[in-house]
């Protein structure tokens, strides 16, 4: 008898090799490859050719397929073949819905694992040296979601966490309303760093204050770093600008 599994799996923040060995092996074997706008074309290329590829990808403004639909497609691949694999960029479970689509699978009664990947969280102010935590200045960090789903009942970020840094995902399209908000918790002279297209060749450092930061020229994707964190990360980089 055949078993069939849907695999889960983080992609990482986008530098291709920064996938884990054990997801290249499950997309070597799949059957299908179900994949988001930041998985990275290059990582597909693990995918046996004759697998089947299917985009799920969303941006701002633009949602190519709703969440539900991609629910739906799990569950329809799920039951046809015997390896499905759904990859997303970063980790599955840090902002990328990974838990619905579990719980969809769940209950269609379709066998799942979650292999998990670097977030860009973490991984992308590790890469150009920002440590999110250094010891005398950071001790915690938090990380929150700068787009908020507008279908939500209800506003679930209120921007008053009390970590020393903050990190925000998918928030240079509102950069400029989060920052105001923000600004409502901590002085306008907090320090802020926002990578653009973060591991990639196209990547962009761009350092401000949550008072100057949205006056700058930005460009999304972006992780958006606020606290003292971005002083340590000047001092290591040697450059005050």
């Amino acid at each position: 008898m055949m078993l069939m599994v849907v695999y889960l799996v983080g992609a990482g923040p986008g530098d291709p090799e920064l996938i884990t060995l054990k997801a290249i092996r499950v997309l070597e074997g799949a059957d299908v490859v179900i994949y988001d706008r930041l998985a990275g074309e290059e990582i597909l290329r693990y995918a046996p050719d004759d697998a089947r590829l299917i985009y799920v990808g969303k941006r701002a403004g633009e949602h190519h397929r709703t969440q539900d639909e991609i629910n739906r497609i799990l569950v329809e691949e799920g039951k046809k073949h015997e390896t499905v694999v759904r990859l997303k960029g970063g980790d599955p479970f840090v902002f990328g819905r990974g838990g619905e689509e579990i719980l969809a699978l769940k209950e269609a009664g379709i066998p799942y694992r979650v292999i998990p990947g670097v977030t860009s969280a973490v991984g992308v102010p590790t890469s150009v040296g920002l440590p999110v935590t250094h010891r005398g200045v950071a001790t915690s960090f938090t990380v929150v979601t700068g787009h908020e789903d507008p279908s939500k009942p209800a506003k679930q970020v209120h921007w008053d966490y009390n970590a020393d840094t903050l990190i925000i995902l998918m928030g240079v399209g509102n950069i400029r309303e989060n920052m105001e908000e923000i600004m409502k918790h901590r002085p306008a002279d907090t320090p802020v760093c926002v990578i653009e297209s973060g591991t990639l060749d196209d990547e962009r450092i761009i350092l401000g204050t949550l008072g100057d930061i949205a006056d700058k020229d930005l460009r999304p994707p972006g992780i958006i770093v606020v606290g003292d964190v971005v002083n340590v990360y000047r001092e290591i980089r040697g450059t005050e600008k």
